[in-house]
């Protein structure tokens, strides 16, 4: 999928790779752990192919989940390849504290504790994913989990090490295309799928290999689906019955959501250089998708992202500095808007951004880091429907990140960690002409200008380990964020939301002070948490309803056709108009979640317990804030027996009738999920599983989608698939 590059563009581009192969000249793992199952140990009860949690988000000194002073949640191993769908957002939401937007099949970004956007920073390999995912709910994150290795999710402010975008927190996935580990031979794996309420077809190979100096990568991907089945209206009560009220036609569409069909496909190709204290190396990705967009059913979006990286780490190498991790991406992002066939408007988002981090030797007991991040972008739409002007972020930055253990009497520990960052952000619109052929609407943005900000945002934490296996941790937030290019120069109508979105260039920093605690107790084969915060925004950015009506063309509040209600005299479409504007505001909530072995003798059973809640208030007004979770409380059974395993996975969300203005109530409801897998007898270590979804058939409609009311999730289902290693 290609698109006819202008000579600015063309000059642009060449210029960024060059410069980004520069860098990495200057500067400069293996496939999923394999669960191993030999013939002789097949007299032994159970299996063990649970794998450690070393989460790498949020852990600039390499330590042990347990000792994480942040609320770090790790997906990898067995539990990922179970909670593996065709989205970011919808392979996380099982995760305390973490929903989705969900836009259909093809569509869904993770929320973590009611925020989203710009406010969860989405990475791969710990560099930003620049797409345009959080600009719209449309647009889809520019990555499948069918091949990542493991997904780290950091709860709760983690602005000090990742910047203003991730107030909410960080969601890192991990896939190992540059490999970081020597390996001497050939490792790989392998899965497909087929069924589900979308009946997806879908498949992925990963392959490593190596001489113990030089390893290489590759990986490739393809997933296919049909429109999604649902197990009933695709409007929900609330919305056929407001539809009624209002004399407006009722959607009476059943059994299929409409427009929900994708395909996608992709790969990647990477290798390094080995070494006893390091390695450095190179990959390059492709991701490609075509996916319906659900609240256009005329209009697809058919998206490609090219990515070039390169990531350089060492250790061990003197008295002062100890290490060092260099990491950057230079991303070529483009999708564009099919209606009817015909290409609508085209979104275009290309940058590098990097991260140099060097771990200081000991002082004293003090360890810690300091790191510089860039990021440079450039991002265009073009084509009447454009809402954004044309527009370049520059963005620099400098952190440090500092722990301090203190040993206390009797089996005590305490560590204290303390940390700043500083950025400087440049946000520039190159405004609108009456003459710009690709942008016929431009005149609507203005004149050209420039914006800059100062960010400074600061931590402070406390892990306090008790004995017993009981520890801690206390956490206090100051983060600030630039507004997004969206926020200040937004002008349009955006069909996707269904609003005309007006920014305002004159908004301030976004700030917010929080409060994070967590109790944990954990043994050899039973662990338990439970955490709360409290976060309150001096100036949230927010966009909200005005009251006004606009005009496709920009006129507010038209005259209405009376021969044609909702459009205005001269045919255009009419639609509220929603503001970008800085309110106060509070989220709090808590997140829990157990383990406990329940059961030894013919295999193992384990207990799982969950729950999460969150509260948002726009303070100035009183009222909630809108697509706010509601509480959620689960429990779930996993049972291991030499080959077969099985789990059954039990959700209830209560009724959410907090709702902000204009939205409507969701109803409860209870998902019942279940799964089984056999372990084949093969050297290619096989094994064939199978999921059932949505056991009870409910209709099952997530208050944190734009879509709930239209969008249902799927209908009960049955997805098998068979996965393997060698």
């Amino acid at each position: 999928m290609t698109y006819p590059p202008a000579d600015a563009r063309a000059i642009f581009v060449t210029q960024q790779k060059r410069t980004f192969l520069a860098i990495s000249i200057l500067l400069s793992s293996p496939a999923l752990i394999s669960q191993s199952w030999a013939e002789d140990n097949l007299n032994k009860s159970t299996i063990n192919i649970d794998l450690p949690t070393l989460p790498v988000t949020g852990n600039p000194l390499g330590v042990a989940s347990d000792e994480l002073v942040v609320p770090v949640a790790v997906l990898n191993g067995r539990e990922l390849s179970l909670q593996r769908e065709a989205t970011l957002g919808e392979t996380l939401k099982s995760i305390p504290g973490v929903s989705s937007t969900f836009y259909g099949p093809g569509s869904s970004r993770p929320i973590i504790r009611g925020l989203d956007g710009d406010r969860v920073k989405i990475m791969q390999n710990g560099v930003g994913i620049l797409d345009a995912s959080s600009l719209s709910f449309d647009h889809a994150v520019a990555l499948d989990p069918l091949v990542i290795e493991q997904v780290d999710v950091v709860r709760g402010p983690a602005a000090l090490l990742y910047g203003g975008s991730a107030v909410g927190g960080v969601v890192n996935a991990i896939d190992h295309r540059i490999p970081k580990e020597k390996l001497d031979g050939i490792t790989g794996r392998g899965e497909v799928r087929y069924g589900g309420a979308d009946d997806q077809k879908s498949g992925a190979a990963v392959v490593d290999g190596g001489n113990g100096v030089f390893a290489i990568h590759g990986d490739a991907y393809k997933r296919e689906s049909d429109d999604l089945d649902i197990p009933g209206y695709q409007a929900s009560r609330r919305l056929r019955q407001q539809q009624s009220e209002n004399g407006d036609p009722v959607d009476l569409r059943r059994g299929k959501l409409g427009n929900s069909s994708m395909k996608s496909d992709g790969g990647a190709l990477g290798a390094s250089l080995t070494f006893d204290k390091g390695y450095a190396g190179l990959s390059y990705s492709t991701f490609n998708s075509n996916y319906g967009s659900i609240a256009e059913p005329s209009v697809r979006i058919d998206m490609e992202s090219n990515r070039l990286d390169f990531s350089s780490e060492f250790h061990d190498l003197g008295s002062v500095i100890s290490g060092f991790k260099f990491r950057m991406a230079h991303t070529d992002y483009q999708h564009r808007e099919l209606e009817g066939g015909e290409v609508g408007t085209t979104f275009i988002n290309q940058g590098i951004e990097g991260t140099l981090e060097a771990t200081h030797a000991k002082i004293g007991d003090l360890t810690g880091v300091v790191g510089v991040q860039f990021q440079n972008t450039d991002f265009e739409a073009l084509g009447a429907e454009a809402f954004i002007p044309k527009t370049s972020t520059d963005n620099k930055a400098f952190y440090m990140y500092e722990e301090l253990p203190i040993d206390l009497l009797r089996d005590k520990d305490l560590k204290l960690s303390l940390g700043g960052r500083i950025e400087h952000d440049k946000i520039g619109s190159s405004g609108g002409g009456p003459n710009d052929p690709n942008n016929p609407g431009s005149p609507r943005f203005g004149a050209a200008q420039t914006k800059t900000f100062n960010p400074f945002s600061a931590a402070f934490g406390v892990l306090y380990s008790l004995e017993h296996n009981w520890s801690w941790t206390g956490n206090l937030a100051h983060t600030e964020r630039a507004p997004t290019y969206n926020e200040l120069f937004a002008n349009g109508p955006h069909f996707a939301t269904g609003q005309y979105e007006v920014g305002d260039s004159n908004l301030a920093l976004e700030k917010s002070n929080g409060i994070d605690t967590q109790i944990r107790w954990k043994t050899e084969k039973r662990s338990f948490s439970i955490g709360a915060f409290y976060t309150k925004f001096s100036n949230f950015l927010s966009l909200a309803n005005s009251g006004n009506q606009r005009g496709a063309d920009g006129e507010i509040n038209p005259i209405e056709d009376p021969l044609n209600p909702g459009s205005t005299l001269a045919g255009e479409e009419i639609i509220p108009e929603a503001r970008i504007t800085g309110v106060k505001a509070n989220f709090k909530g808590f997140e829990s979640e157990a383990k406990f072995r329940v059961y030894e003798n013919h295999g193992n059973l384990d207990l799982k317990l969950r729950g999460d809640y969150v509260r948002a208030t726009n303070s100035d007004t009183g009222q909630p804030l809108p697509r706010i979770a509601p509480l959620k409380i689960g429990v779930g059974l996993d049972y291991r027996l030499v080959r077969f395993g099985a789990r059954l996975d039990i959700l209830h969300a209560f009724e959410q009738d907090r709702k902000g203005p204009e939205e409507l109530s969701t109803s409860a409801y209870t998902s019942v999920n279940t799964s089984f897998t056999y372990q084949l007898p093969s050297k290619f270590h096989l094994e064939a599983f199978a999921k059932i979804n949505n056991l009870l058939d409910e209709e099952i409609r997530e208050h944190s989608s734009f879509l709930k009311d239209i969008a249902p999730m799927g209908r009960r289902s049955l997805l098998i698939g068979l996965r393997g290693e060698f």
